[in-house]
């Protein structure tokens, strides 16, 4: 004696535990639970790890900058453009431009003003 109502409870209890196997789980229509995390990989950006390397990168030739000297952080640039292939590329990177040439003076007048305080 197959009871048809007793077979649809079974297959709808499998996919129930099938489904929990997974991850996912039985939420409230417009509600964010263990399913929306779990099925929906986040997209990561790249642009964020690029900048901070981009920041990084500014920063510490600002700190250089500021610890040779303006004038001398040139002449090593202008030393690094007569070298090889690769040691003028290295120049072409490592230049000043306008945003190291502020940071570096800013770091400065910062230890200046620690200097000053002791």
């Amino acid at each position: 004696m197959n009871d048809p109502q007793h077979d649809i409870f079974v297959k709808r209890l499998k996919r129930v535990e099938r489904l929990n196997r997974r991850g996912a789980g039985f939420e409230a229509a417009g509600t964010l639970g263990r399913s929306y995390y779990s099925k929906r990989a986040r997209k990561r950006s790249l642009w964020g790890p690029v900048i901070v390397a981009a920041v990084a990168f500014v920063v510490l030739k600002a700190i250089m900058v500021q610890q040779m000297g303006a004038f001398d952080y040139q002449a090593r640039i202008e030393s690094l453009r007569t070298g090889s292939t690769v040691e003028q590329v290295g120049a072409f990177v490592l230049q000043a431009d306008p945003a190291t040439l502020w940071l570096s003076e800013q770091i400065n007048n910062l230890a200046l003003a620690s200097v000053a305080d002791e």
